[in-house]
């Protein structure tokens, strides 16, 4: 909890308040408790069995989420109840990130409001009788009314997390949040739907749960969609372990330079598809230094022109190390470029200005500032006042103005924590100066 901004911890507690207000009143006798405890327990079942929710992924949380029992609850039972119906498969479905039982509770009062809120629309157009009359046709003015209700909620309260909890700018937080929720829970509002008129229909219970079938299988093609982007990560995480063991002085650069490139490509207002790319461009910028002799990397001591010409391979290595894995995407083109310069007497083709792709422009930056904030065995890293005031020289000849404003502005709002160590926690050892073999400003170049 203490990682967690104070501001988020205050928005987490209200929205948890909200949510237990919103579900207590279901807490009487008069609850429908057999249909509700039913809809509860298949629910956190179907939670558990498909494990279609991607934890910790940016954007509306919901579209992981096996929604099509949750939204019946809401077009079967009263607010409250269907408020409740939500809680046992939150609290159940496991969480990768910590802190977990934050991220559970939160979650369980954000779908316990969201429900609450969708049923309140739902039973304030009439939805409950249009369904019992049979009246279908009207029914789906209601059903979609709740289903917007549904997706404005979830979507109003993930991007007031993005902007407590994750600190991003709040004119972006909220940004594209709405589509991306509303298109599948609209699928799943028909399918819960549906379960809701044969669950009142003749055929009772047992018919509404063979809708859960076709939505069984498209979440579990969701779902192998996502054990691909694991399997995406997975790759990337192998592939900076390998550089970190080999070129150990730079150990959690790669990283750091990932998390820069994020927070500049998100005050420059980035589409989140291209944000996730970039930060890939900037964990893997150096992926090309595994193709450089060991020794080169760790020499002590000053590097001969030939040696420099060697290590100034490493882009191009880079490069043809991930030509072939394409959902890098513009990533590749970052890995390949990011030592030019604006003023064209970068590496490895001597491009200028615009010429150079923005991804590249970006791990530009964020790689000299981490190189200069980074403390080494052999130095202390510079304050972040005087790394920037290091880029805001450079900016123009070596670096793209708007890049360093935009990190700039972004480490006002985020701060940074330059501390490099090891697993162990100890600073590792590693070259002299004068063993990177960058040609860069004083004090701004990296290796």
């Amino acid at each position: 909890m203490r990682s967690i901004a104070p501001w988020a911890r205050a928005y987490i507690l209200c929205v948890t308040l909200a949510g237990a207000a919103c579900a207590a009143p279901a807490l009487a006798p008069h609850t429908p408790w057999a249909a509700l405890g039913l809809l509860a327990g298949l629910y956190a079942g179907c939670e558990q069995a498909s494990r279609c929710r991607v934890i910790g992924r940016r954007g509306p949380n919901g579209l992981g989420t096996f929604f099509p029992v949750l939204l019946a609850a809401v077009f079967l039972l009263p607010p409250a109840a269907a408020a409740l119906v939500a809680v046992p498969g939150a609290l159940l479905t496991p969480v990768e990130r910590r802190p977990r039982w934050v991220r559970k509770v939160w979650r369980a009062a954000q779908l316990a409001l969201a429900a609450w809120t969708a049923a309140r629309v739902y039973g304030e157009l009439g939805g409950p009788d249009a369904v019992a009359a049979p009246d279908f046709p009207y029914a789906l003015l209601p059903a979609g009314a709740a289903v917007v209700a549904f997706s404005a909620v979830l979507t109003a309260l993930d991007g007031g997390i993005l902007a407590t909890a994750e600190r991003v700018p709040p004119r972006t937080a909220w940004r594209g949040l709405f589509p991306r929720s509303f298109a599948p829970v609209a699928v799943h509002g028909l399918a819960g739907l549906m379960m809701a008129v044969l669950w009142r229909s003749p055929y009772g219970p047992l018919a509404a749960l063979l809708v859960l079938l076709p939505m069984g299988v498209s979440c579990w093609v969701f779902a192998q969609y996502h054990r691909e982007r694991a399997a995406h990560q997975a790759t990337i995480r192998a592939l900076v372990q390998a550089v970190d063991i080999k070129d150990r002085y730079t150990r959690g650069h790669s990283e750091r330079v990932g998390h820069a490139s994020v927070l500049i490509a998100r005050e420059l207002e980035m589409a989140d598809e291209r944000v996730e790319s970039l930060r890939f461009a900037g964990i893997l910028h150096d992926v090309g230094k595994l193709g450089v002799p060991t020794r080169l990397l760790r020499k002590d001591g000053p590097l001969t022109p030939e040696e420099r010409r060697v290590i100034e391979l490493h882009p191009e290595y880079g490069h043809e190390m991930v030509r072939g894995i394409g959902f890098l995407g513009e990533a590749r083109a970052a890995i390949l470029h990011h030592h030019e310069r604006i003023d064209g007497s970068g590496y490895p083709y001597g491009l200028v200005g615009q010429q150079i792709p923005e991804f590249a422009r970006v791990v530009a930056v964020a790689d000299a500032f981490d190189a200069m904030t980074s403390t080494r065995s052999y130095r202390r890293g510079r304050p972040v006042a005087a790394a920037l005031a290091e880029l805001t020289r450079c900016a123009g000849s070596q670096f793209d103005p708007a890049m360093v404003a935009a990190l700039r502005r972004a480490l006002d709002r985020h701060g940074w924590d330059p501390a490099v160590t090891s697993d162990t926690g100890e600073v590792v050892p590693g070259p002299r100066p004068g063993a990177s073999g960058v040609p860069a400003a004083p004090g701004a170049g990296t290796r």
